[in-house]
């Protein structure tokens, strides 16, 4: 996602980066005709040495109000993902789990693959979502604004579940012991996990997961968590991150504990965005949400500013919700900003390794 011009991590205002591309880039429908619908693909008989890729079933809500009122209307559509297992789990000493969300950018082996590898090399086996590849989202032929906004948080936090139940069908795998982690995108997805709603919806039958690590997520949303699934909860943040307001993430982070789940933050003083990621610290020049929040009702719909973004008689139809997102930048004037700081810093990097560890092993006994 690095090398990219444009940048979106959850964003309903990506139309506001679409004017520096052409009229024929400009035209949604154009890009829907291109994107093919998602396949079902039937689900991945685990074994106990089952690793590699896999396939389980998931949903597409796209919008949170889809999400919450009308997910069992969706069809299903198939999920892809990346299993690595450590040598020592087996049917007789399953070992514990991480579900692990990409950033906007998709997998990359920079950030995701480092992170599996660590993980694997101590004892966790390791499930990388690939939510674009599992819609046919092609990132050598789709621009980025079109990607990002073709799958939204909502499929990702869908996806984050479906990939809970798949685990827990492992017979290496210990059920009780399965978290989840995510980048950006994927850290605000692993938040929005914390929601009993969604468990409740979700994934009923399964244990909930054993705990979440947001790795600078994005705090522009309040997704009105009333309860969460009593996890904990651990945020990594680097001060140097414009997109990532601070405040707005303490107050976040306040209204998850008020609901429920231990929530611990670490703010890294000389960290930008994306630590981890293999490229050297630079401001890239891409965009970013400051100074807006997007309010979530008890049914899902937002609001920004007391704007109303989704009437409550919206088709639920993805092509119609993918053009109001491409066109709802107005909602957002003022408050897309332009350049934050992204690459690699090794001592952040090492030190928030031993953090995750140290969280892992305290919370996953």
């Amino acid at each position: 996602m690095f090398a990219r011009k444009y940048v979106s991590c959850g964003l309903l205002f990506v139309s506001l980066v679409f004017s520096s591309l052409s009229i024929a880039e400009q035209d949604p429908s154009a890009y829907l005709e291109a994107i093919p619908v998602p396949a079902a693909v039937e689900e991945t008989e685990l074994k106990a040495d089952t690793q590699g890729t896999i396939w389980f079933d998931s949903r597409s809500p796209f919008d949170f109000d889809v999400l919450l009122n009308h997910y069992k209307k969706l069809p299903v559509t198939s999920t892809v993902g990346h299993l690595y297992l450590p040598e020592s789990a087996s049917a007789r000493a399953p070992a514990p789990a991480m579900v692990l969300l990409p950033g906007s950018g998709g997998v990359k082996l920079g950030r995701q693959m480092l992170y599996a590898d660590l993980l694997v090399n101590n004892g966790y086996a390791v499930l990388v979502v690939d939510y674009y590849e599992s819609r046919s989202i092609d990132d050598d032929k789709i621009p980025y604004p079109v990607m990002v906004t073709n799958v939204t948080e909502f499929d990702v936090v869908t996806d984050a579940y479906s990939a809970l139940k798949a685990l827990n069908r492992h017979p290496a795998i210990d059920e009780t012991r399965i978290g989840v982690m995510g980048f950006s995108y994927g850290g605000m997805a692993t938040r929005l996990a914390l929601d009993s709603r969604l468990k409740k919806l979700l994934a009923p039958r399964v244990p909930a997961f054993a705990l979440h690590v947001d790795f600078y997520g994005p705090c522009f949303q309040d997704f009105n968590i009333e309860a969460t699934t009593g996890a904990p909860l651990l945020t990594l943040r680097g001060a140097l991150d414009a997109s990532n307001e601070l405040v707005a993430c303490t107050i976040e982070e306040e209204r998850l504990r008020a609901a429920g789940s231990e929530v611990g933050s670490r703010i890294y003083a000389t960290a930008g965005h994306s630590w981890g990621n293999l490229g050297p610290l630079k401001d890239t020049g891409t965009s970013y949400v400051r100074g807006c929040e997007m309010v979530f009702d008890e049914r899902g719909f937002p609001s920004v500013n007391d704007a109303q973004l989704i009437a409550e008689n919206t088709p639920i139809d993805r092509a119609t919700r993918y053009r109001m997102r491409m066109e709802s930048g107005r909602f957002f004037e003022g408050c897309v900003k332009i350049g934050y700081l992204v690459g690699r810093h090794q001592a952040v990097y090492e030190a928030t390794n031993a953090e995750l560890l140290d969280f892992l092993s305290e919370k996953m006994q």
